[in-house]
């Protein structure tokens, strides 16, 4: 996706949450600044499917579609489940708020993490970008993207990991772990009802259906 295309999402987003763009740009620089240029067609997923991995309390019950993907893409805490139920994690999407441990082994081991900066974040990039192997590090912004720092789409963790199997060529998707009611306050029920806009936005644009948006859909809102 082109930064003009997500622009008038991400401006969106701004207004509703009232963030600042200048620190959202601030914590990209600075992430930029601990990072590599990641290669990006080492995620190639072209004619794959790709199962796009929340961590809504009812995970488990939804490992088989996990295992039975091409690929997986774990949002956040998801990847201590996957891991602890064998299951691979291809891609861990994280802004190191909950398990930077888990991103921290995941690049030793080779496994490429997607590391989010947005202006809330900046300690934790501070602290656990050096943490992290940078031959395995994939920097992410939703400001514009500069080099080293890349901006697929998204808002939360769960929606950048449907973003970016879209971005690497994903031919189907797939959800598991995800619940759009499991916010257990009024700020995380904000960011889960533009999680299911963006995820919205991104069903029409590839022509698909995701029942996990089934009730939470909102095609109103399209950029």
């Amino acid at each position: 996706m082109q930064f003009h295309t997500w622009e008038p999402a991400y401006e969106a987003i701004l207004r509703d949450f009232g963030y600042d763009r200048a620190g959202d740009e601030a914590a990209r620089d600075e992430l930029a600044a601990l990072v590599s240029d990641f290669d990006v067609s080492r995620l190639d997923a072209t004619g794959e499917t790709v199962a796009v991995v929340g961590a809504a309390p009812g995970l488990a019950d939804d490992l088989d579609a996990v295992a039975a993907a091409d690929r997986a893409f774990v949002a956040s805490t998801a990847a201590n489940v996957c891991r602890a139920h064998g299951i691979t994690v291809d891609v861990h999407v994280t802004d190191l708020d909950k398990n930077p441990e888990t991103s921290r082994d995941l690049a030793r081991e080779g496994t490429p993490v997607a590391a989010h900066a947005h202006g809330d974040n900046r300690d934790l990039v501070a602290e656990w970008a050096p943490k992290l192997d940078d031959a395995h590090v994939l920097g992410t912004t939703q400001a514009r993207p500069v080099d080293g720092v890349r901006n697929f789409g998204g808002f939360t963790d769960g929606d950048r990991a449907a973003f970016l199997a879209d971005a690497v060529g994903a031919a189907d998707l797939v959800f598991a772990g995800w619940d759009f009611a499991d916010a257990p306050d009024d700020a995380k029920r904000h960011k889960l009802r533009w999680a299911a806009r963006l995820l919205s936005w991104l069903e029409a644009r590839r022509e698909e259906t995701y029942p996990v948006l089934d009730g939470h859909r909102d095609r109103a809102w399209l950029p």
